[in-house]
């Protein structure tokens, strides 16, 4: 076999249509479209419209809201933060913040803070400042020989006149 005679498999590839070339393609003059009307035009894409019937997006049911204003906290977990603690990630005799939560890769990003919850068990002696942290996870830090505080909230500027 040379690389000359390397061909595809037989209906492995198609041709591509090729649109207004004349009667014989079937095909041809107006390539498919019909004759006038908005959609023979070029430039034009109705999208979602369904020729006059209710479209399906508002024919379904809407439900809830999307408040605004909600807070989205990066989230961890006391398992995981024991993990990193016995890997060497994270220094448990230093003060941990969210900066160090970031910087050992445990934590992506900020959002609006970080905030902890009580999942896995906690061995390790920490002094955590973070954005919150749930009860059972507070009680769980300070039964392990730790303490926990809470950053104040950021106050949103007031606009300057």
């Amino acid at each position: 076999m040379k690389l000359n005679e390397l061909r595809d498999n037989p209906g492995a590839t198609k041709s591509r249509k090729r649109v207004g070339r004349g009667p014989g393609s079937g095909l041809g003059k107006t390539g498919g479209r019909g004759i006038k009307g908005q959609k023979s035009r070029s430039g034009v894409a109705i999208n979602a419209y369904e020729g006059g019937q209710m479209p399906l997006y508002q024919r379904l049911p809407k439900r809830g809201f999307n408040n605004i204003n909600a807070k989205r906290h990066a989230v961890i977990n006391l398992g995981l933060l024991q993990k990193f603690i016995d890997a060497g990630k994270i220094d448990a005799t230093a003060p941990v913040d969210e900066d160090v939560l970031i910087q050992s890769g445990l934590v992506r990003r900020k959002r609006d803070g970080i905030r902890l919850l009580a999942k896995g068990e906690l061995t390790a002696s920490v002094n955590l400042t973070l954005t919150g942290a749930s009860k059972a996870a507070v009680e769980a830090i300070e039964k392990a020989g730790g303490s926990f505080t809470a950053l104040a909230p950021a106050k949103a500027e007031a606009p300057a006149e």
